[in-house]
């Protein structure tokens, strides 16, 4: 049975992060996480009224073993406490927003896990707001389109996550290309094995591949992306600026995958974020191994115990409609 963080793992983190005199008063683990359990814990003190606890406990981790991945594939699972500081430090430095770190412990003696306290950011998600107050979103869509232009145009001659990076690795895999369309072709597989519309139309499938990674012309130089930024990772803070979450992926790579990404999460609000000069055979490429790894990767989380099964199940099935229309194909049963 899986163990969440309770309020008693709480007294010596609250003291350290916030001063003595600070105790938690209520904990209350937030939806979503899939690698790290993350917590809003409600304070009684003076600082704060509350802060977010990261956990990276295995208990907290939901994906069940499957794919191997080297630590230096920039689509490693990217989970772990030195993966989040770097990510956060880059992106500080960049003055790209990123919750404020109050402490942090890789050894165990405060907390069952690696775990760092950061504040709350409580104005809630960009992805609610564009439901309530489209008006005032639009601003902050604008805003972080800005943030975006930052990290894009902070350029790399090489590519991998920056974690990687940072202690003089090499991200294994080949180019960007390469990797994704590896990727990619064990997603049609993989899928397949699950889904029998996947299984009728995998031979057309691998055959698109080919033929759009063939198009694709080399290149030498990587912007800085986040990998997986949908408005439900990006927070509202008390001025009405956005503020990144779930960074551990950052990386240097194709900014194309980012935009794939945008496009899907972002929908009509896309425009925001549509600019000149990106590669469309990498776009096109991009676009069909990104819905194929949305169908696999919540197909392969519901293959363990993950408790928010209907979401991951419309993820899945949506994709899965998405990449087939891509090849003109019917996708009914």
């Amino acid at each position: 049975m899986r163990r969440s963080t309770e309020i008693e793992d709480m007294p010596g983190l609250l003291q350290d992060a916030l001063g003595k005199g600070h105790r938690p008063v209520e904990v209350v683990r937030l939806r979503g996480g899939t690698r790290k359990g993350v917590y809003r814990v409600l304070v009684d003190g003076s600082r704060a009224a509350s802060v977010i606890v990261y956990s990276w406990s295995d208990a907290e981790n939901f994906w069940p073993a499957g794919r191997e991945h080297a630590s230096t594939d920039p689509f490693a699972p990217a989970s772990g406490l030195s993966l989040f500081l770097t990510a956060q430090r880059t992106l500080s430095s960049l003055g790209v927003r990123a919750p404020e770190v109050l402490l942090v412990d890789d050894t165990q003696r405060r907390h069952p896990a690696d775990v760092a306290v950061v504040e709350d950011i409580d104005g809630g998600t960009l992805e609610a707001l564009l439901e309530t107050d489209p008006t005032r979103a639009a601003a902050v869509v604008n805003e972080l389109a800005g943030m975006l232009d930052v990290m894009h145009h902070h350029h790399s001659g090489r590519h991998g996550g920056v974690d990687v990076l940072r202690r003089g690795g090499t991200a294994s895999g080949g180019s960007c290309e390469q990797r994704v369309f590896d990727g990619a072709l064990r997603d049609v597989k993989e899928a397949a094995r699950r889904d029998e519309r996947i299984e009728r139309a995998a031979d057309a499938l691998t055959d698109r591949l080919h033929e759009l990674a063939g198009r694709v012309t080399p290149r030498t130089e990587y912007g800085l992306i986040h990998g997986e930024l949908g408005p439900d990772h990006v927070l509202i803070d008390a001025d009405g600026h956005p503020v990144l979450i779930d960074i551990e992926g950052l990386k240097y790579f194709d900014i194309e995958w980012e935009h794939v990404f945008l496009q899907i999460r972002f929908g009509e609000h896309y425009t925001a974020f549509s600019r000149r000069g990106l590669d469309q055979q990498r776009l096109d490429l991009y676009r069909l191994a990104m819905r194929l790894s949305l169908v696999t990767g919540p197909l392969r989380l519901l293959d363990g115990d993950f408790p928010h099964r209907e979401g991951m199940q419309w993820i899945a099935e949506h994709n899965l409609k998405e990449a087939l229309a891509l090849l003109g194909r019917d996708v009914g049963r």
